[in-house]
This record gives C-alpha cells, sequence and structure tokens, in this order.
C-alpha cells in the first residue's frame, strides 16, 4: 500500500488507488444501474424504425419488372415507378430485365469499349465452342450471337434453375447439329442464312418446350472461317471457286450474246426467205393473169394482137442491142444506121407571142 506525507496532525499521504476506483463503481451502480438498458433498448428501436421506413419502398427502372413476394410466395408483378411494400423482410422484390435486349456469346467474348466507341474482345481463344465437324468431315470455326429477352419474369426465375445455362447449352448443340448436316462449301458462303434462320427456330422451340420464359430474337453468325491451320489451303481453294465462277460467268456472257445473234441472223433468213416465197407466187400469178388476158384479146382479134406483142418485143429487145452497123461490100469503113445508144434530145417547146 503506498501512503503519502501531507501536514497536518497525525499520519499524512497519497490516498489508495484501489480503493478509491471500487467506491466510485459501488456509488454509479446505486445510482443509475437501469440506464444502460434503457439506452441500448432505445438505440434497437430507432435503428428498427429507420431501416423499416427504409425498406418500405423501391423503384423499378424503365427496362425492369419486379416480382414481389410475401413470405416467399410470388404476389404480382410491379411495373417500372415507385412501389411500396412491407418492410422488414415480410415483402421482398426481385428485379428482372425484360425490356432489355440480352446476348449470349459464342466463340469470342466482348470486355467492352475501347477509344472511339470500337468494341474490344478478349484475346482468348474459345475454340472449345466454336469448333465444329461439317457435314463432309471439314473442321470450322464458327462464332456467333444469340440475343433473346425476357418474356416472363416468374417464369424465368423460377420455372428452371439454371435458364441461361440451359439456353447456353441448348445454343451450341442447336448450331452443332445444324453445322454437322451442312457442307463446309455451303457453312462458309451461301448457307449463314439458313443457319441462322434453323437455328433461331430451334432454340425457341426447345425453350419453349421447357417453359422458360425466354423469348428468342435472332441469332447473327459472326466470323465463319476454317481453323487456322488450314487457312492458306482454304485460301487456295477459294481462289480456285472464284476463278471458276468467273470462267462460267464469262462463258454465259458469250451464251447471252452469241445465241440471240443466231437467232437473229435465223429470223432474218426465214423472213428474207417468206419474202422471195411471196413474191414469186405473186409473180407467177401476174404472169399467169397477164397470159390469160392476152389469150383472151387474141381470140377476139388475132391479127392486131400479134402485132402489139412484135412491136412491144421490139421494144423491149432493140434497147439491149446496141450499136447497129450496117456493112456493105466493097466498103473500107462501116456505116452507122442506128445508133440506139445515142440519148433523145427533148424537143424545145414553143411559147406563143414569140419575139
Amino acid at each position: 500500500m503506498i501512503q503519502s506525507v501531507r501536514p497536518g496532525n497525525g499520519p499524512s499521504g497519497p490516498p489508495d488507488l484501489e480503493a478509491l476506483v471500487s467506491s466510485l463503481q459501488s456509488k454509479l451502480g446505486n445510482a443509475s444501474g437501469k440506464r444502460p438498458i434503457m439506452i441500448i433498448i432505445a438505440v434497437v428501436i430507432g435503428l428498427a424504425l429507420i431501416w423499416g421506413v427504409l425498406s418500405s419502398w423501391y423503384t423499378v427502372q424503365p427496362e425492369e419488372r419486379a416480382v414481389v413476394k410475401r413470405f416467399g410466395a410470388v404476389i404480382g408483378i410491379n411495373d417500372p415507378g415507385l412501389h411500396f411494400k412491407i418492410p422488414f423482410d415480410v415483402d421482398r422484390v426481385q428485379f428482372v430485365a425484360t425490356e432489355r435486349v440480352l446476348k449470349q456469346e459464342f466463340g469470342f467474348r466482348t470486355t467492352g469499349t475501347g477509344e472511339g466507341g470500337r468494341t474490344t474482345y478478349s484475346p482468348q481463344q474459345f475454340e472449345d465452342e466454336s469448333l465444329m465437324l461439317t457435314g463432309d468431315l471439314n473442321m470450322i470455326d464458327v462464332e456467333w450471337v444469340v440475343q433473346y429477352r425476357i418474356s416472363d419474369p416468374i417464369k424465368f426465375l423460377y420455372q428452371m434453375r439454371e435458364p441461361t445455362r440451359t439456353l447456353r447449352d441448348i445454343s451450341e448443340s442447336v448450331m452443332r447439329r445444324i453445322v454437322g448436316n451442312m457442307l463446309g462449301s455451303e457453312v462458309l458462303t451461301v448457307g449463314r442464312v439458313e443457319i441462322q434462320q434453323k437455328a433461331g427456330e430451334e432454340i425457341q422451340a426447345l425453350m419453349d418446350a421447357y417453359d422458360a420464359g425466354i423469348r428468342i430474337n435472332t441469332v447473327e453468325m459472326q466470323d465463319v472461317v476454317p481453323p487456322p491451320a488450314v487457312q492458306p489451303a482454304f485460301n487456295e481453294v477459294n481462289e480456285a471457286r472464284q476463278e471458276r465462277e468467273r470462267m462460267i460467268n464469262e462463258a454465259q456472257k458469250r451464251v447471252n450474246q452469241e445465241i440471240p445473234n443466231a437467232e437473229g441472223a435465223a429470223l432474218r433468213t426465214v423472213a428474207e426467205a417468206q419474202g422471195y416465197a411471196t413474191e414469186r407466187v405473186n409473180r407467177a400469178e401476174g404472169e399467169s393473169a397477164r397470159f390469160s388476158a392476152v389469150l383472151a384479146e387474141y381470140q377476139q382479134a388475132p391479127a392486131v394482137t400479134r402485132s402489139r406483142l412484135y412491136l412491144e418485143t421490139l421494144n423491149e429487145v432493140l434497147p439491149r442491142i446496141g450499136q447497129v452497123l450496117v456493112v456493105q461490100d466493097d466498103q473500107m469503113s462501116p456505116l452507122p444506121l442506128l445508133d440506139l445508144n445515142r440519148p433523145t434530145q427533148p424537143t424545145p417547146s414553143t411559147t406563143g407571142g414569140g419575139q
């Protein structure tokens, strides 16, 4: 025990610290023994009131719907806006993005948006998802995206345990089956639209069978290329196919040019032949009619008709003879008698009242 000396009568010194602390605790305990309990109760009640006020309302965003549960049982679905509920976790709310287009990526992963708004992708290879075997036993790397929306929030939350995982497994299975039933050349070129349409329809049919509350919007194929190991050989084959298509197009162009020309020439020849035949027939008919008319005139006046025919024949023959020369005996130089080739001079017309 520590004692101290202080001035005055009798012994003096510092007081005993242990005794002082024990006496102070006894006094406080007797004066306010119930006060800490009341403070704790008041704090608990205040916190409960604050929690009840804060948990009695919630806000649903425009692209969401709220599924409300009371004691674990679904009691309704609320639209976007401000809503109230029973606090203290009596009513619980789950938000489901029903108006947002969600997607599942296969063969690649989008990591975000870089500078300039360009989409960035993960450098990791997902060959276990994208490598597929075609119907002609060729390996091909297919990347695609399945875009979907949640059509029924209650079915999406409680009908299946993992609806998004189920959708992913179904999409991969359907795509592998469709690609496996087609040729590699079709998948790489003209079969993309058909594959997308078939995949979307079959995935939707399976999700409807599971009643998962998911609606497929589109199935979009991204890069469809052969594996890197066979890329050079594929490029050579592709170039050969393009060359074949070019030669086929050139041959078809030549066919399209030559066939119309040949058909036009044939039609022209046929038309000329028909025209010639018509001309000969008409000429023969005209000659026959002329002969019949001359015969009728001859029967009526034989001498006149004979003289007329003789003169008409001379009129036709003499211009073709040319120059006629009459040569006499003992004459050295020929004497032109008739010059039928000389053009006739028109006689000048006389006008009345000459000067």
